[in-house]
């Protein structure tokens, strides 16, 4: 190895090009498994000959820390007559060598506690990252399970990786209960549906909610499971636990006409503005209109919800009502009953209008969700569907570019907030 790592320091010189000890000793290591027949890749190629003796190498390192001298250089006389006492076999996963088989040190009077690869130790920490990710996307943990065997040639029991996910929960009971922002712009309440197998499959809603918060950034406050009949009892302890963890004021909420919330609302934050979702109240009138009469119905609702002032809307809706209201009696009713959470932003400037009239601000969220749900079909306990829900979250936007852009586009809107709730702004600021 040392003929050949001077070799090939000499070829680099001789091409004017000095290497590095790093890349003079990889060239020298690539140059020997070429001479040996060995693959970069794979089961017993390069790569694993090489996590193997930077490991075994870092282990006899700490060893000779611990012990404060080198193999077979103790000093004589003194106090300490602990050596080293050979070494065992164990095999530890990679995520990127798969298993490798490596001798750990041991001392006599067992005292050695090795940090890069601790006692007990199976797998290197990338693994569990993996684990997790791919739990995150969907996988079961059978699937998991089969994908280290097939792209890493590595053995990760379904217990194993059950364990992993598991270590999740205490970081995700943490993430539920941390401390929120006092005042927040808006904040976004949707629902998405999984099948949770509790003696049979049943459908189950969890809840999400978004804040935005009065500097623009995007915030998914918390999870809660429901039974799908929710009312202002089960709404009054979601909000409940947001004013617990520090929500003092909301100057919007957006929701699906989510029954009971209006009045869970008016109890914890009275002056919060509940705004219906536009798009659903649209989606959910075309469900009740014969196809034939989409173009024409559409027609009739427009000047309701693009009204300059709730009265002019009042009046598109009669319009509507005189129109269609013997064939379509349905539609005027679903109308009339969310009238009263639909009207609030025709208060408001075109720039707090474009916001606040849809759930679109979580639709990203729910999408994510979703893709996530359909790959498992149904979980089998609640908490293993809170545990990918949580992934999923915790996975959202790595790098920041999304959240840039979420923040320009609520510039103009959060200006608009600043004038329009000036004596409710934090920080006693005042435009």
């Amino acid at each position: 190895m040392t003929s050949e790592l001077v070799s090939a320091r000499k070829s680099e010189t001789g091409t004017g090009r000095q290497l590095s000890p790093e890349q003079a000793a990889a060239a020298a290591m690539v140059a020997e498994a070429k001479a040996r027949g060995l693959a970069l890749t794979g089961p017993d190629g390069l790569l694993k000959l090489f996590t193997k003796t930077v490991l075994e190498t870092a282990l006899a390192e700490e060893m000779t820390e611990h012990l404060g001298h080198e193999k077979n250089r103790a000093e004589p006389g003194r106090e300490s007559t602990n050596v080293r006492n050979g070494s065992r076999t164990k095999t530890v996963i990679s995520d990127a060598a798969g298993e490798v088989e490596i001798e750990v040190p041991r001392d006599r009077e067992g005292s050695f506690e090795p940090q890069i690869v601790k006692k007990r130790q199976r797998r290197l920490t990338d693994v569990d990252e993996i684990v997790l990710s791919l739990y995150a996307k969907g996988l079961t943990t059978g699937e998991i399970s089969a994908h280290f065997a097939e792209i890493y040639g590595a053995s990760v029991s379904r217990e194993t990786v059950s364990r992993i996910t598991d270590k999740v929960v205490a970081e995700m009971n943490d993430w539920a209960g941390r401390p929120l922002d006092a005042v927040y712009a808006a904040v976004f309440l949707d629902a998405v549906v999984v099948k949770v197998r509790d003696g049979q499959v049943a459908n189950r809603p969890v809840y999400a909610a978004i804040g935005v918060t009065v500097d623009g950034r995007k915030d998914v406050l918390g999870l809660w499971t429901g039974t799908g009949g929710e009312g202002a009892k089960f709404w009054m302890s979601v909000l409940v636990d947001l004013k617990n963890r520090g929500v003092h004021d909301v100057f919007f909420l957006v929701c699906d006409g989510l029954k009971g919330l209006p009045d869970a609302v008016a109890n914890v934050w009275p002056r919060t503005v509940v705004q219906t979702c536009v798009v659903h109240l649209i989606r959910n009138t075309f469900r009740l209109v014969a196809r034939q009469d989409w173009d024409a119905v559409k027609r009739g609702i427009a000047p309701i919800y693009t009204a300059p002032t709730p009265d002019a809307a009042a009046a598109a809706l009669e319009d509507l009502a005189e129109k269609w209201g013997g064939k379509y009696g349905a539609v005027i009713r679903l109308w009339r009953n969310a009238w009263d959470e639909f009207v609030p932003f025709l208060d408001y400037d075109v720039e707090i209008r474009r916001m606040i009239c849809s759930t679109n601000a979580i639709e990203s969220l729910n999408a994510r969700y979703r893709r996530a749900i359909r790959a498992r079909g149904h979980f089998p306990t609640e908490q293993s569907a809170m545990k990918c829900l949580y992934l999923v979250t915790r996975s959202l936007d790595p790098t920041g570019t999304g959240r840039a852009r979420w923040t320009m586009r609520w510039k103009p809107v959060l200006n608009a907030f600043a004038i329009t709730f000036g004596d409710r702004w934090p920080n006693a600021e005042t435009y």
